[in-house]
């Protein structure tokens, strides 16, 4: 159950980036760290749709004073953002890695990102990887990170990152969002400082993303933003670092994120893929 001492902890005051907030969990995410009094700032890929979300949120009471225009499937455009952000946000707290893509749905035809890697991984990792990096080197370090993972995951096949071999796009999303907890694991052991969780908001919630895939909705996207809420609450309060949840509750995801080497190579790997659009 959730604790006290998570539960009480305020967002007041707090400035707080979403990625991929226009629709789904991450515009209800928004909305609800507004009403919890936090200062939110919307990104997304459409122009105008960050500019309807934010009136949107303005219209509701919520300080949302900037959105951010950035295609992930783009690390040029990724590393953009993160300099866009450090120019024109004066201060950031905490940065909710919430944008990504799903399966694909019934696709089974592999696509590529515009820097030509997979594009599953490229858009719910590496540029997940490229925007957080890019901030620490800034100095820009947010006191905590929230990764927005998934239950469905699979084990990385280090000799085949891109799945140039047996492609499924259930396999390229399960990959990533694992490769997601791996970075939030990782990131908690080198700058202990800076909370780093990751969390699956729900399964099948109310999402384009699950729609898309041709699923019948089980929850609300309400729900998965309540799981975000509570995540980015226990992240700010004097609690372990580095931890995945199941939405509200602690949890183990698959062994290979607890594999120090295999943290090591996703690192090294990733590092060497986005050299061009790292600080």
């Amino acid at each position: 159950m959730p604790s006290s001492n998570t539960e009480a902890t305020s967002l007041e005051g707090l400035h707080i980036l979403v990625t991929g907030s226009t629709d789904g969990i991450g515009a209800v995410t928004a909305e609800e760290l507004g009403r919890a009094g936090a200062i939110v700032y919307v990104h997304g890929r459409n122009a105008d749709k960050i500019e309807r979300t934010l009136a949107s949120l303005r219209e509701r009471g919520v300080n949302a004073p900037r959105g951010f225009r950035a295609d992930l499937a783009s690390l040029a455009d990724t590393a953009k953002l993160a300099k866009q952000i450090v120019a024109q946000v004066p201060q950031l707290d905490v940065l909710i890695n919430n944008a990504g893509i799903g399966t694909g749905g019934s696709r089974s035809q592999r696509e590529i990102s515009q820097d030509g890697f997979e594009l599953r991984f490229a858009v719910n990792y590496l540029a997940t990887f490229v925007l957080t990096r890019n901030l620490i080197a800034a100095g820009r370090i947010p006191r905590a990170v929230i990764h927005v993972s998934s239950i469905g995951q699979e084990d990385l096949d280090f000799d085949d990152l891109m799945l140039e071999r047996h492609y499924s796009g259930v396999s390229a999303y399960c990959r990533s969002k694992l490769a997601q907890i791996l970075f939030a694991f990782d990131l908690a052991e080198s700058h202990p400082r800076i909370k780093t969780h990751a969390l699956h908001p729900g399964t099948y919630l109310d999402t384009n993303m699950v729609r898309q895939a041709g699923v019948r909705p089980l929850g609300s996207a309400g729900e998965g933003a309540d799981a975000i809420l509570f995540v980015t609450r226990h992240a700010l309060s004097d609690s372990p670092n580095g931890l995945y949840f199941d939405q509200q509750r602690t949890a183990r995801p698959l062994p290979q994120a607890y594999d120090r080497t295999a943290r090591a190579r996703l690192r090294k790997a990733s590092e060497e893929l986005a050299a061009p659009f790292l600080s």
